[in-house]
């Protein structure tokens, strides 16, 4: 039964030690920075309809609606 033990052991330092030996992922040449607030996106095929490219209120509004949408409570009429 030690044996097993020490073999999963090791086994489990090994793959833990695996992971230090990650190197960073990088884009060739690329640097790749944060984009601007959502709300700002671009108009699309997928660009719900009803909200206007850079309109931040329109914005919150959707998204308000939509976590609701998703929200089971609100779904099943079980809110308190």
């Amino acid at each position: 039964m030690s044996r097993t033990f020490l073999a999963a052991a090791l086994s489990a330092l090994a793959l833990g030690l695996a992971a230090c030996g990650d190197k960073p992922q990088q884009l060739a040449g690329q640097q790749i920075g944060g984009s601007g607030p959502s709300w700002q996106g671009p108009t699309t095929a997928f660009t719900v309809s009803g909200w206007k490219v850079g309109d931040e209120r329109s914005w919150n509004a959707h998204m308000q609606a939509r976590a609701q949408g998703q929200n089971e409570n609100v779904r099943l009429g079980t809110s308190r």
